[in-house]
């Protein structure tokens, strides 16, 4: 398995994201663009995430009199000139040899948080140098004692927060990935863990070489005592990531919580769970203002980052388009990624009449989801 990748090629100022995936999907091995683009089952909630994103329509405000838009937040306690942070996503070398440092340091350059994944192909001590700010993630592992010397590791690099993800007991069955039989290339690990008997290299003539790691590596009886445990444990801020229930939410910042994520991992979990536009609404009003609500599953463009404000959140972490721009130029890639979403958000903002990120979320939207309170 190779990565046909470069700088260069016709796709060097695409003009919108879905430009940036078309020029990644014609320059990446089948496999590699399945495993990125892939959900689980039959894709029922990959596909929901965009129809529900698409079916929030906004009511933008008149005569508000803004001559400039301000898109700067701050995002659990980061300054960020977008209320966007770029997501955990494991083996990005897959995709650009620079992998995740090419990333952090593209969106370092932007002025967003970098998440560092459990999954990384790059140490967090090599991302931070990029001088990104950066949030570390984290998997629940059978080996307590690697959580915790991950966790001392993201503190000693200077992490900003701990972004835990709740929603993978078991990697959920993704069939593009058991189809191809998908393996690592050696070239590329989690270098944060042992590979251990059960390695994401090995060639199989059936299943997910991945799945088999992480099902290895997981443990799946991670519950509310181990989030207490977490939280006793370090100081940092902590977001549970993978929250789609009101309860889930509300128990997650009863502990301690200082944000929750709304996300179904991207449609790569369970397939039919509810899209996560659909359910933001509802987490929001049972966190009620006690906590910080993130949102991702679907971005890809500057309106749904409004989208997402005007349904309650307090920003979004933005996933598969990063890789995209990763795999059409590296850290230039990256960086186009943001930079158009930047533009494209910046504009709708002006477009709805909202001065600032706080504005949008005042915006009222029509939709199927239940109505924000406020809201007509």
């Amino acid at each position: 398995m190779g990565v046909r990748n470069s700088a260069g090629g016709g796709a060097e100022d695409p003009e919108d994201l879905a430009e940036v995936e078309r020029a990644a999907a014609a320059r990446l091995p089948g496999d590699v663009r399945d495993f990125i683009a892939g959900g689980s089952g039959d894709e029922v909630t990959l596909a929901a995430n965009r129809a529900a994103l698409d079916d929030v329509a906004l009511l933008p405000r008149v005569l508000a009199g803004v001559q400039a838009a301000d898109t700067s937040t701050s995002l659990v306690g980061t300054a960020a000139t977008l209320p966007v942070a770029v997501a955990p996503m494991g083996y990005q070398c897959l995709v650009h040899p620079d992998g995740e440092v090419a990333a952090a340091a593209a969106a370092g350059a932007a002025g967003v948080p970098f998440t560092v994944g459990t999954l990384s192909s790059r140490s967090v001590e090599e991302i931070a140098e990029t001088g990104a700010s950066l949030w570390f993630q984290l998997y629940w592992l059978r080996d307590r004692g690697l959580v915790a010397e991950l966790v001392a590791r993201a503190e000693a690099a200077g992490c900003r927060a701990l972004v835990i993800t709740v929603d993978v007991p078991v990697m959920g069955r993704r069939l593009r990935d058991v189809r191809n039989g998908f393996t690592l290339p050696r070239t590329v690990r989690a270098v944060h863990l042992a590979d251990g008997p059960s390695s994401a290299h090995e060639p199989r003539q059936v299943g997910s070489g991945v799945a088999q790691h992480t099902s290895a590596v997981f443990d799946p009886a991670f519950g509310w005592r181990d989030l207490e445990w977490l939280r006793a444990r370090t100081r940092l801020p902590l977001v549970v990531k993978g929250v789609l229930d009101p309860r889930d939410a509300t128990r997650c910042v009863e502990l301690g919580a200082s944000a929750v994520v709304v996300s179904n991992h991207g449609g790569r979990q369970l397939d039919g769970a509810a899209p996560s536009a659909v359910a933001l609404p509802r987490v929001v009003d049972a966190v009620a203002g006690a906590a910080e609500v993130l949102f991702d599953s679907g971005v890809r463009s500057g309106v749904d980052v409004l989208r997402a404000l005007a349904l309650g959140a307090t920003g979004v972490l933005l996933g598969r388009p990063i890789l995209w721009g990763l795999a059409v130029g590296g850290e230039r890639g990256a960086a186009r990624v943001l930079e158009l979403l930047r533009t494209e958000f910046a504009q709708a903002l002006l477009l709805a009449g909202c001065a600032d990120v706080d504005a949008a979320r005042g915006l009222a939207t029509a939709q199927a989801a239940p109505t924000r309170r406020g809201a007509p």
